[in-house]
């Protein structure tokens, strides 16, 4: 059966590499981004190419347009044509009290989390149009609807790409193209390490589970919205929190 195409942004670590090697597994050939750490994304293309996939990585930076449709075009143009499935996984934060978060860590959470996801769902969306299918699946966060003390400029770019999702959902819906999201809570990868103990203890009080999630966790929901039984799916909003947002 001829493999499906997934162009992941952000997939050198964490639950982006994750999210690349579950949908490598799942039968897709893989493109993703890395904007920094050429090591940790040739360990994702290993990875990924262990599992039988091909896969390209490019350097890219999304909070530039036009970098984002240069990576859209080597991806279409190494698949020949084809762009299955668009996971705008590439996050950062900034964290601060709202009196001592400064413009410029106000635009930098602003360009990744939400300019570099619309860039992507623009320039992927004219390729999903013409070919009448297609999936898109954003990454969220707990905190964009729950909202956070100390993360007011990332609760906003997290609520903001929901709002996306759901209005891109009603625009494409009828050429049978999917948008999701994905609202990750508190999962095990190389932020969370740097919380100290006794705040992740106070996390996990506020989680019914009282554990962390793990990056396989949230690929296995992003492979059921990347994958035939989930064709009937747009326009939610999917948590991954062990309860954090009940």
């Amino acid at each position: 059966m001829e493999r499906k195409t997934a162009l992941v942004t952000g997939g050198s670590r964490g639950i982006g590499r994750a999210i690349c090697i579950r949908l490598a597994k799942e039968g897709f050939d893989i493109a993703f981004n890395y904007q920094s750490g050429k090591e940790a994304a040739l360990e994702t293309q290993r990875l990924c190419e262990e599992e039988g996939a091909r896969c390209l990585m490019v350097q890219a930076d999304i909070t530039n347009s036009k970098e984002c449709d240069e990576l859209i075009s080597s991806t279409v143009e190494w698949s020949q044509g084809k762009l299955d499935v668009l996971v705008n996984n590439a996050g950062i934060t900034k964290d601060n009290l709202l009196m001592k978060i400064s413009d410029e860590d106000l635009d930098a959470v602003l360009n990744v989390n939400l300019k570099g996801s619309f860039y992507m769902m623009r320039g992927v969306s004219r390729i999903m149009l013409r070919n009448r299918t297609g999936r898109i699946i954003n990454m969220s966060s707990v905190v964009g609807l729950l909202g956070n003390a100390g993360q007011v400029n990332y609760s906003a770019s997290k609520a903001a790409v929901i709002g996306m999702t759901k209005s891109l959902a009603r625009e494409l819906a009828s050429r049978k193209i999917t948008v999701n999201a994905v609202a990750p809570g508190m999962i095990e990868t190389d932020m969370t390490n740097k919380i100290s103990e006794s705040a992740k203890a106070k996390i996990l009080e506020s989680i019914p589970f009282s554990a962390m999630g793990s990056a396989d966790d949230v690929a296995g929901v992003v492979a059921f919205l990347a994958g035939d039984d989930a064709k009937y799916i747009t326009g939610q909003v999917i948590c991954v929190d062990g309860g954090m947002a009940i």
